[in-house]
């Protein structure tokens, strides 16, 4: 273990995301799951792991009484701290919660960036991204193997005429044009938390702030930034019960997969 990765770890935990994909009337983060919001499983399942010594929660501006509520019953010896994040763009938000997690613990070495929206991600996964960047990898992030066969489409898009009663939406009648087959065996379908050494994480937000406040150009990821300054990103296995709830359909899955957890022994 170097210098560099002997202090201690914190996390930033991104829950300012709308929710409007899902249907949601608040925030996606209070959203229930089998009894449990996603924020409250998400910080707990860090906590499980036993390698976070703090976790910041980035909460939209007008949420962040109701989320610091949330998990009050987590937050002992102020291991948690909620604040604002920022409406621009997750960049812009993660930079907040990195600078507040930072703050609260100055001597931390190794910083984890994880989506509430990932909220059956296993203890296990947090402690081999953790191991990792102890290990002197200076950014890395969870993947799994990519099973579909994903296509490459030329940007801009040709528009089919509506099915004469049709009831779909415009996304259904969209034809995109293909330019390329990736190897998907080269492909990995990437997760959170993702880890890194706080000296690379802090320089990445650092030369990327231009983007942040622009959505259509801010990363989306923690790794992309890492890798726009030319930095090596190191991929761990990934597990699939790290799945994001983005969409209803997603959540459905969530709750058949929380039900199976708790019918375990």
């Amino acid at each position: 273990m170097s210098d560099m990765t002997a202090g201690p770890a914190v996390a930033v935990l991104t829950a300012a995301g709308s929710g409007s994909r899902l249907g949601s009337e608040g925030p996606k983060a209070l959203v229930d799951l089998c009894g449990e919001t996603l924020l409250h499983r998400a910080a707990r399942g860090l906590l499980a792991a036993g390698v976070i010594d703090h976790i910041t929660i980035t909460a939209p501006a007008a949420a962040v009484g109701r989320f610091t509520a949330e998990v009050c019953d987590l937050a002992d010896a102020g291991r948690i701290g909620v604040v604002a994040g920022s409406p621009a763009s997750r960049q812009a938000s993660v930079a907040l919660g990195l600078a507040a997690a930072l703050q609260a613990r100055p001597e931390a070495e190794v910083v984890l960036v994880h989506d509430a929206a990932r909220a059956l991600t296993p203890p296990d996964l947090t402690r081999r991204v953790v191991a990792a960047v102890r290990a002197g990898y200076h950014a890395v992030v969870p993947g799994l193997p990519v099973v579909d066969t994903v296509k490459e489409v030329a940007v801009g898009e040709v528009v089919a005429a509506s099915t004469p009663g049709s009831s779909t939406g415009p996304e259904a009648n969209r034809v995109e044009l293909v330019v390329g087959t990736p190897d998907r065996a080269r492909l990995r379908a990437v997760q959170t938390p993702q880890g890194f050494t706080r000296r690379t994480l802090e320089e990445a937000h650092r030369r990327g702030t231009l983007r942040a406040e622009d959505e259509s150009l801010a990363a989306r990821d923690d790794a992309a930034l890492v890798e726009a300054m030319g930095g090596e990103v190191a991929v761990v296995a990934g597990d699939p019960l790290a799945l994001k709830v983005t969409t209803p359909l997603d959540l459905a899955l969530a709750e058949i997969l929380a039900r199976r957890e708790r019918q375990q022994p």
